[in-house]
């Protein structure tokens, strides 16, 4: 028999043994997927979480939610690079989660999940789970996901095939560019990649202190990269480019990157994020590079393969208050139907 729960404070999951164990670095190779990353977005984002959980026998499966006034949504923000629910024993996900798609019925009458991949066939098992418990359910790409397999090759054979304006650029200028890397939290060198950004093309930072939280417990695990590039006549001189990555499980995420825009004649960015693509490669050893979600051009001289993310919408038909929202969601998908036709 399947049991339902739900958890709205999450440090009360520490005394539960089988779902600490389970979101804990211990089991999840990717951070999106653990509770600290969870609990970190309800202390600096203001997101209020709720996990639903179901679970039966050995098997257990967790959809982390948030919102309220009958529409909830992933557990999820901006540094969010793919979401998903987490569960045990893959081959009983789909069961697991028909189970909470029915009692959630009585907690919602809309749920949205976005950033869903479906290399894994997450976004597939979600819709087939909420359709068989009653659901309408809407389908949508809502973003691509960039990645690089790395499938053996050696940094200079996956150097050699990069773009012929990028590889000119690595040649002209990588001798003008000093680059460190850290692998442990450095506060003096954060406080350079957060000046640096500022002083980016970037937009304002959403949460520098969930990230700074993020960095720091990464380089106390092991997993933080850090860049920070200096022009090669000034090594002492301010940084002018600083990325932050992090590794696990074989993959490299590349979290943030950032310029002075005043610096941009010595391609700071590119000489950095080379040398870090280096050393992923050569000294990490990991068979995937994941740059995160969005499709700035500049991806795509770095980056090999395009995954898209999906959106569900999903909505109890019964309820009047989804009637005008799924009428407008149909006028406009008719209407981008009919445009493309």
């Amino acid at each position: 028999m399947v049991k339902i729960e739900y958890h709205s404070d999450l440090k009360e999951l520490q005394s539960d043994a089988q779902l600490a164990r389970l979101l804990s670095a211990e089991c999840q190779s990717a951070p999106f997927d653990r509770l600290a990353w969870w609990e970190a977005l309800g202390k600096h984002c203001a997101i209020a979480p709720l996990l639903a959980v179901a679970r039966e026998g050995d098997a257990v499966a967790v959809l982390p939610l948030t919102g309220d006034g009958g529409h909830l949504s992933a557990l999820a923000n901006w540094y969010t690079f793919r979401f998903r629910p987490v569960v045990s024993h893959p081959p009983q996900a789909e069961v697991l989660l028909a189970q909470l798609a029915r009692d959630l019925a009585a907690k919602a009458r809309r749920l949205t999940l976005a950033g869903l991949p479906e290399e894994d066939g997450t976004a597939s098992r979600i819709e087939s789970a909420f359709r068989r418990a009653g659901w309408l359910v809407m389908r949508e790409a809502s973003d691509t996901n960039h990645v690089l397999e790395i499938s053996g090759r050696s940094f200079d054979d996956y150097i050699a095939g990069r773009p012929g304006k990028l590889r000119t650029t690595l040649k002209r200028k990588t001798r003008k560019v000093a680059v460190e890397i850290i692998t442990r939290f450095d506060a003096q060198a954060w406080e350079q990649y957060e000046a640096i950004y500022a002083e980016s093309w970037k937009p304002e930072e959403g949460s520098p202190n969930f990230l700074r939280a993020f960095a720091k417990s990464e380089g106390e695990a092991g997993r933080l990269r850090l860049g920070i590039a200096r022009a090669a006549d000034d090594p002492q001189g301010p940084a002018i480019a600083a990325q932050m990555w992090t590794v696990e499980g074989g993959t490299a995420f590349i979290h943030k990157l950032a310029h002075r825009e005043s610096a941009r004649p010595l391609s700071p960015g590119s000489i950095l994020s080379a040398a870090l693509l280096r050393h992923v490669i050569e000294v990490d050893r990991v068979a995937l590079v994941d740059f995160g979600t969005g499709d700035d051009p500049y991806k795509r001289d770095w980056m090999e393969q395009v995954r898209p993310r999906y959106r569900l919408d999903m909505f109890r038909p019964l309820d009047p208050h989804n009637w005008l929202i799924v009428a407008r969601i149909g006028l406009r998908r008719l209407a981008a139907s009919a445009k493309g036709g």
